[in-house]
């Protein structure tokens, strides 16, 4: 009796033992999958929820063809889930689309309707309640750069270099016609162009967000006559800058304002869509100069549960891990984009103050 007593109470003892060792390796996997890496132990963490994506929605803005855009900028949806997913983020869908109006970008910003915007300057700063700047963009330096519109004339085709450049200017281009070649002719000359010369021009301009096609054009004419774009005569408002250089191929604009040097990006379509016989350098010419204008922005909604600071830091390695792709140069090309650098809001100030000067002139 006393010999089975004595084999129970080592069984008893066992069964103790072994339950012990299974709390321990219970406790060690837990610790383990809570993050503990002591030791060469390797578990996958736990899904965090606030990781998983539904949709992701960037917006662009219409400084092109709405179409050609969404076709350029389609392989993005694909390269921004993958990269996200390096970050730590799963992003089951990427929508883009390209909004009417730049004010449109903005206030979806504004609204928490859309996520990400690819915005000017201009736009970011009238919408910065709303918008958070994350990103500036980067853009091949280029072969002219002076403030005198002669020079860009006199060493045509303005040409990229391998310089970045965080800044770019608005050119004034005068047209094929009769009185866009007479404006061209007194600068070339080196003559100073008169009010009365720029107010008989018929002129297409872009929204007044847009800062290359509205807001450092109308400095410059307030530093050069005092007076704004309002104060034209002959002005029609176009939703792209495509659509200002079909107007002054048909001669139905005698100048447009636009980004430097916009004639790179609309020198194929020159001669085939908008019909012209002669290249767009033989046609056009510079007569205005801005000065310069701090890069586009990718900002992202201040009303959007998405944007945590972990999220925003994640899409601007994204963003720029992107950029120094080839792959990812091509789809940003559109926006004349090299690559980004992460940006601050302080870096948009001279463009308030280039806002605040254009809200004077309104009142």
């Amino acid at each position: 009796m006393k010999n089975k007593l004595s084999l129970f109470a080592m069984f008893a003892l066992t069964l103790v033992l072994l339950a012990g060792c299974g709390s321990n390796n219970n406790s060690a996997a837990n610790n383990s999958s809570a993050g503990n890496t002591s030791g060469n132990a390797s578990t996958a963490p736990a899904a965090d929820a606030s990781k998983e994506i539904k949709e992701l929605k960037i917006s662009f803005v219409p400084s092109k063809d709405p179409g050609e855009i969404i076709t350029a900028t389609d392989p993005l949806k694909d390269m921004l889930k993958q990269q996200l997913a390096t970050e730590g983020y799963n992003v089951d869908k990427v929508t883009i689309d390209v909004g009417t109006t730049y004010e449109a970008v903005g206030e979806a910003l504004t609204a928490g309707t859309t996520d990400v915007g690819f915005i000017p300057g201009g736009t970011y700063v009238l919408y910065d309640d709303g918008a958070d700047v994350i990103l500036t963009a980067t853009r091949a330096g280029l072969s002219n750069d002076s403030d005198n519109p002669k020079d860009w004339n006199d060493n045509k085709p303005t040409q990229p270099t391998e310089d970045q450049a965080t800044y770019y200017r608005a050119l004034f281009f005068a047209g094929p016609s009769p009185k866009g070649q007479e404006l061209a002719a007194k600068v070339n000359a080196g003559e100073k162009l008169t009010w009365d010369d720029l107010n008989s021009a018929n002129w297409a301009v872009m929204s007044t967000s847009s800062s290359a096609g509205y807001i450092y054009p109308t400095l410059w004419l307030q530093n050069n006559y005092q007076k704004g774009i309002t104060d034209l005569a002959h002005v029609v408002t176009s939703d792209s800058y495509g659509s200002s250089f079909a107007r002054l191929a048909a001669g139905q604009a005698d100048v447009v304002v636009a980004y430097a040097d916009a004639r790179r990006d609309f020198e194929k379509q020159w001669t085939t869509d908008f019909g012209r016989g002669k290249s767009i350098w033989d046609e056009t010419n510079v007569i205005g100069v801005t000065d310069g204008i701090y890069n586009d922005t990718i900002s992202v909604s201040k009303n959007d549960p998405l944007m945590t600071d972990d999220f925003k830091k994640a899409l601007q390695d994204a963003f720029i891990a992107i950029g120094q792709t080839e792959e990812g140069k091509k789809v940003i090309a559109i926006y004349s984009h090299e690559g980004y650098k992460a940006a601050q809001s302080s870096d948009y100030d001279a463009e308030r103050k280039a806002q605040e000067i254009i809200k004077s002139l309104k009142k």
